[in-house]
C-alpha cells in the first residue's frame, strides 16, 4: 500500500512507458495536468518533464483509488502504482510518445494538494499576460514548452563543453566582484563593508581575466560565465546574462572563426540542424552599405540599391541635392508588395520619420499595367524603368526610395528591410543562415563626450596595416574584429588583442586617456603586457540569444529560468527592494531621496 513516503519508489517517468510495457507493474510520480470525470471511470492525465501518461482510475478495478480521485484537482502532486494495458485503436493519441497505452490504477497517494493555479499550466496560453507568468515563473516554468526550452539550453551548454574539452581548452574561473572598467556600459556596482567608500562591480565580461590567462601562458580558456550591464533592456537583452567566453594564444582571426565554427556545427546539431562550413564573411562596411545594419539577416535578400549616381542629372530636386551635399539616394524594392496603400506607405513613412529621422520616404510601383507612383512624373517613364531594372524588380514590386546622409538612409532602409520582411512573410523560421561580420572600425566619435571611443572595447587590435593612423588619422583606422550573426542577431563579438603594452598605450591615448588615467584604470594590465604577453584573441557568445533562436522564440525571457522584466525588476521576488538602514550604516552609505515637490 502507498501509505508513506518511505514506501516510493519510482519505476519510470511519466513520458517513458510504450507498447513494451504492456502488463507491466509501474509506479509513477507527477503533476495532475488534467481531469476527466465520466461518472462511473475518471481519468487522470499525469506529467513530468519528461511527458504525459493517461491513467485510467476504474471502480471495478480498484474502487479505492476511484474514489480517491474524486479529490484530485489540476497541479496535484500524486504518485500511482498500476498496470499498463493497451488502448483501444480508437483512443490511441499519435500526439504523445505515451498514447499507446494507460496505466490502470491500484493504488493512487496524494502527494500534495494545490491551490487553484492564476493561469493554465499550458502551453497555448496567448491570452494570459507575460507580467502574471513572470509573477507566478514557477508555475511557467511547468508548462511543456518552456521546459523543452531549458532542456535544449543544457544540451547547448553541454554541446559545448564536450566540444571545448576536445579543443584542449581548460574552464577556469574569473571574479565576480572586480573591478570597475567605465569604458564600457555601466557597472553594477557592490558597495565594500571593510573598505567604505570603495565600490567592487560586477563584471561586464571577464575581458581582461582572460587576457591575463594568456599572459600566463594558460592558452586555451573557456568559461560560460554570468555578466552583468546597467543598460536599458529590450526582447534580447537583460541585465544578467550568459555568454560562452574563450580566448586563445598564438592565433590570428582564421584560428578564432575555424576553432567557432566547429563549435556551432556541434550546437546546431542539438535541434537536428546541419550547419555548413565555412560561414559566410562579409566586411562591415558592405554590410552596412548593403544592408543597412551590422548584423543582417541573410535569410531574405532585398539588399539595398544605392542609386545616388544614376539620379544624380535627374529632375527631382530633393535627390539632386541630396546627392551634390555628399548624401546618397538608396533604396529597397519588396517584391510583392505593390498591392500597399497609400495609407500603408504613408504609415511607414511616419515610422521611419520618429524612429530615424528621415526627411520622408519615395515610392513607385510597378505592376502588369507599368510603373506608377508620385515620383514617376518628375523621374520620367525611361528612368523608373531604369531603376526597376537595375533592382531586377519585376510586376508587383513596390520601391521605397530614402535620400538622406549614408548613415540614415543605411539604418533606415536595413530596419524597413526587416519590416517588410516579416509583413510579406520572407522569412523561413526553418532556416539558420550564419555570417562573420569582420573589419569593423575600431574607434567611433561620441559626438557628446566630444572625443573617440572604443566600437568594440579598448583591447582590441588596429589591423596593422592601420597601426600608423592611430594617431594622425583615429576615424580611418580598422579592427582584428568580428562578430558572428545568425538570423539578424548578433550572437558572439570577438577580436584579436592588443599584446604589446606600446601599442595599448596609443590605444588609450587615441581614447583620451591620459598616462596617468590609463595607469590607475588598467595598470596592472599594462604591466601584465610588459612581461611577455603572447599574441591573443578569442570571443565571447551570448548563450540565452543562441538557444532563442535556436528554440524559435522572440524574447531572452523564454530561455532565461528567472529573468528581469524591461525596467529590470524581478516580479516573482519583488527586486530589486529596499534595505534595512543598519545595512546601509554597515557599508557607509547614504541614500539620497528626491525631495518632494510642495
Amino acid at each position: 500500500m502507498l501509505d508513506h513516503l518511505s514506501d516510493l519508489k519510482r519505476t519510470h517517468h511519466c513520458g517513458a512507458l510504450n507498447n513494451n510495457h504492456i502488463g507491466d507493474d509501474v509506479l509513477l510520480m507527477g503533476w495532475v495536468s488534467k481531469r476527466r470525470d465520466l461518472g462511473s471511470i475518471t481519468f487522470l492525465d499525469i506529467r513530468d518533464r519528461w511527458g504525459v501518461t493517461q491513467l485510467v482510475l476504474n471502480p471495478d478495478f480498484q474502487a479505492d483509488a476511484h474514489t480517491k480521485a474524486k479529490e484530485i484537482r489540476s497541479e496535484y502532486v500524486v504518485a500511482v502504482k498500476g498496470e499498463v494495458r493497451a488502448r483501444e485503436e480508437r483512443n490511441i493519441n499519435k500526439r504523445l510518445a505515451t498514447g499507446q497505452i494507460e496505466v490502470f490504477v491500484r493504488e493512487l497517494m496524494i502527494l500534495n494538494t494545490s491551490s487553484t493555479p492564476p493561469f493554465p499550466v499550458e502551453n497555448d496560453i496567448q491570452d494570459v499576460g507575460e507580467e502574471l507568468r513572470l509573477k507566478h515563473r514557477y508555475l511557467d516554468l511547468r508548462r511543456p514548452v518552456m521546459q523543452q526550452n531549458f532542456v535544449l539550453r543544457h544540451k547547448v551548454a553541454m554541446a559545448v563543453r564536450r566540444y571545448l574539452d576536445s579543443q584542449e581548452f581548460l574552464e577556469l574561473e574569473t571574479p565576480i566582484l572586480t573591478k570597475s572598467t567605465p569604458e564600457g556600459a555601466r557597472d553594477y556596482l557592490v558597495p565594500s563593508r571593510v573598505h567604505k567608500g570603495n565600490f567592487y562591480a560586477l563584471p561586464q565580461s571577464p575581458q581582461i581575466f582572460k587576457q591575463l590567462f594568456m599572459v600566463s601562458g594558460f592558452e586555451r580558456y573557456f568559461q560560460i560565465t554570468r555578466c552583468f550591464r546597467d543598460e536599458d533592456l529590450r526582447a534580447d537583452r537583460q541585465p544578467e546574462f550568459t555568454q560562452i567566453d574563450l580566448e586563445m594564444s598564438f592565433v590570428q582571426a582564421e584560428d578564432v572563426w575555424d576553432l567557432v565554427e566547429g563549435m556551432m556545427v556541434e550546437v546546431m546539431a542539438q535541434i537536428g540542424v546541419e550547419a555548413p562550413r565555412p560561414f559566410q564573411r562579409m566586411p562591415y562596411s558592405e554590410a552596412m552599405d548593403k544592408y543597412g545594419t551590422d548584423k543582417p539577416d541573410l535569410r531574405y535578400e532585398m539588399e539595398l540599391i544605392d542609386f545616388s549616381d544614376d539620379v544624380r542629372e535627374s529632375s527631382f530636386k530633393v535627390f539632386t541635392d541630396c546627392v551634390e551635399h555628399g548624401g546618397r539616394v538608396k533604396a529597397v524594392c519588396a517584391p510583392g508588395a505593390a498591392g500597399r496603400s497609400r495609407k500603408e506607405i504613408e504609415k511607414l513613412e511616419t515610422w521611419l520619420k520618429k524612429d530615424f529621422g528621415i526627411r520622408g520616404l519615395a515610392w513607385l510601383k510597378k505592376t502588369e499595367d507599368g510603373i506608377s507612383g508620385p515620383i514617376k512624373k518628375v523621374l520620367g517613364e525611361e528612368m523608373c524603368a531604369s531603376l526597376f531594372e537595375k533592382a531586377d524588380g519585376e510586376a508587383g514590386s513596390l520601391m521605397l526610395f530614402v535620400a538622406d546622409t549614408r548613415e540614415r538612409a543605411n539604418q533606415s532602409l536595413g530596419a524597413l528591410r526587416c519590416r517588410l520582411a516579416e509583413e510579406l512573410g520572407m522569412v523561413d523560421e526553418n532556416s539558420f543562415r550564419f555570417l562573420w561580420v569582420t573589419e569593423f572600425p575600431l574607434l567611433e566619435h561620441d559626438h557628446e563626450a566630444e572625443r573617440f571611443v572604443a566600437l568594440h572595447h579598448p583591447f582590441t587590435s588596429p589591423l596593422d596595416e592601420d597601426l600608423d593612423k592611430l594617431e594622425s588619422d583615429p576615424d580611418d583606422v580598422r579592427a582584428k574584429a568580428y562578430d558572428l550573426v545568425l538570423n539578424g542577431y548578433e550572437i558572439g563579438g570577438g577580436s584579436i588583442r592588443i599584446h604589446r603594452r606600446d601599442v595599448q598605450n596609443a590605444m588609450f591615448s587615441a581614447l583620451g586617456l591620459d598616462k596617468e588615467e590609463a595607469e590607475e584604470k588598467f595598470g596592472f594590465l599594462l604591466n601584465a603586457l610588459s612581461y611577455g604577453a603572447p599574441p591573443h584573441g578569442g570571443i565571447a557568445l551570448g548563450l540565452d540569444r543562441i538557444v532563442m533562436i535556436m528554440a524559435r522564440e522572440k524574447s531572452l525571457r523564454s530561455v532565461i529560468a528567472f529573468p528581469k522584466t524591461t525596467n529590470a525588476t524581478c516580479l516573482m521576488t519583488e527586486t530589486p527592494g529596499p534595505v534595512a538602514v543598519n545595512q546601509l550604516v554597515e557599508l557607509g552609505v547614504n541614500i539620497m531621496r528626491k525631495k518632494e515637490k510642495e
